[in-house]
Parts: C-alpha cells; structure tokens; sequence
C-alpha cells in the first residue's frame, strides 16, 4: 500500500504526541442497531484512537464468552453485514478521521460474497480488516485484494509466533499488527507485561508497522503499563462486559447502556495520557 490511510495518520499524529493508542472494540450491533450507533459515535470523543467493529458470526472460536454473547445478541437483534458496513457509513457522515477496522472471522465474507464485500466495505469508509482465521497461505484470498483497495490487511502475532513464522505472518500486512498477549481466547486471562514488551521489541525488529497489544487488557492502569513498550492497547471484553451489565432484565439497552461504555473509554484514555517517557515504534 502507497497511499496514506486513516491509520498511518493516527499513529503517526500518536507517535508525535508520545503516546499509545486506545483501541476500542464492540461488536456490530450490540445490543441493537441504534444503540451500538449511537456507541460509535460517542468512542472518538471519549478517547477511542481506533476503532474495532466484531462482525457477528455464530461461531467465534477464538472469543471468549463475552465476546460470543456480544455476538448472539447482535444476531438475535437482526444484525447481518449488511447493517454493519451500514453503521460504518452512517458513522462517516460525521467523522472521516477515526479508523475503522472490521475484525471477526471470513465465512460471513465468503458469504457475501468476498469481492463485493470488499468494495461495499471500501464504499462505506472501512480502513482495514482482522480476519482471525484466514492464514498468511491464503493471502490471495483475501488479503490481497483487500490491499489492492487501498483497505489494510491486519494480522495477530501471539506468543508462540516464533521467528520462523513471524515473516509470513508480516509479509502482506498493513496498518499494525495486532500482538495477541496471552495464548488462548480473548477477556480469559491477565497480560504478563514484562513478557509482552520483550515480544513487541522482537517484532518491532521485524517491522516498521505499530504494533498493538491486544487480548486481557481491562483496567487503566494495565493499559498504562502496556502502552509504556508497546504502540498501542486494544480493549474488548471489558467494553462488551459494560453493555452486558447495562442490560435490563428483558436484555435490552436501558439508559444507561452508553454512558457505561463510553464511562469507561475516558477512564481507559486517562490511563494512555498519563504516560509520559515510552519507546517510539520502529520507522
């Protein structure tokens, strides 16, 4: 990819600044269409750098159960990838600047099908995919004709990526890597921070891309210590735990559904801000 993005200018503009990104994840849809739109709004404002939308999918395998809730009540509320590029669309008519990255699994591309999903996804101002399980091998599934759209491919690394692997993994890659901190699924499990900044240094020797951490950051205080080595922090199952909490009994949004969330996005932006002295990313 040549042309600059949405996200090259957000970590560019955070490297200046001399601090990490908040990366925010909901799922699309969750728990209704309009709540999860007016969520989407709200995140840029409260501290999200950049966004991760969860593309519903009946099986996500490598999501623990908050996520795979997420998942079911975005489902059983009608959400399909139709309204999720729809919510992207609706989002751009009020901020161009915030990325957007659409993570989830491929079968719900596939199903689209995968060429028109990609430009529909390019239409509605997607700036790049997750998509867990396609591999490396089966770049020109995917991954390519994404690239080839100007829409940035983002791979996961994990700890038992070794250095053998880890070139393929960055080989057609863009935007940042997203380095999974535990081995296992998402919201299970604490990050070790010590053991997490010695794999972002290993990677940052691979790639000029930021690299981002991911999976078991919950507090302000882990995502402090984590940004302190690392070009960003991902959170979300604490996110989707805070709509699931927010709940009435019926399991529908109440009032208080969005302040919880974005609640939450500023106390998780505070932590990022008050770092003061960190290694800047590679490049």
């Amino acid at each position: 990819m040549t042309a600059e993005t949405r996200i090259d200018r957000r970590f560019a503009a955070l490297k200046r600044e001399g601090r990490g990104a908040l990366v925010t994840f909901i799922t699309a849809g969750d728990p209704d269409y309009d709540t999860c739109a007016q969520l989407l709004a709200g995140l840029p404002a409260a501290g999200a750098d950049v966004i991760e939308l969860g593309m519903p999918f009946s099986d996500p395998m490598a999501d623990g159960p908050a996520i795979q809730a997420a998942s079911q009540r975005a489902l059983a509320a009608g959400q399909n990838m139709h309204k999720t590029l729809a919510l992207v669309s609706e989002f751009r008519k009020k901020d161009q600047d915030t990325p957007i990255v659409l993570m989830g699994y491929y079968n719900p591309i596939y199903v689209y099908p995968t060429e028109a999903f990609l430009d529909d996804a390019k239409v509605a101002g997607v700036d790049g995919l997750i998509v867990v399980d396609v591999p490396p091998e089966a770049d020109d599934e995917i991954c390519l004709p994404a690239v080839e759209r100007g829409l940035s491919f983002i791979r996961l690394a994990t700890p038992t990526t070794d250095s053998k692997r880890l070139p393929a993994v960055l080989a057609n890659s863009s935007g940042f890597v997203y380095y999974v901190s535990i081995t296992g699924i998402t919201g299970t499990a604490a990050p070790e921070v010590e053991a997490v900044h010695a794999q972002v240094g290993r990677i940052r020797q691979a790639t000029p891309l930021p690299v981002v951490v991911g999976f078991g950051v919950k507090t302000p205080e882990q995502a402090r210590a984590i940004a302190a080595g690392a070009d960003g922090v991902v959170v979300g199952s604490a996110l989707v735990n805070a709509i699931e909490q927010s709940l009435g009994p019926d399991g529908k949004a109440t009032g208080k559904t969005v302040p919880a969330v974005l609640d939450l996005v500023k106390s998780l932006a505070g932590g990022l801000r008050t770092v003061s002295s960190r290694p800047t990313m590679a490049g």
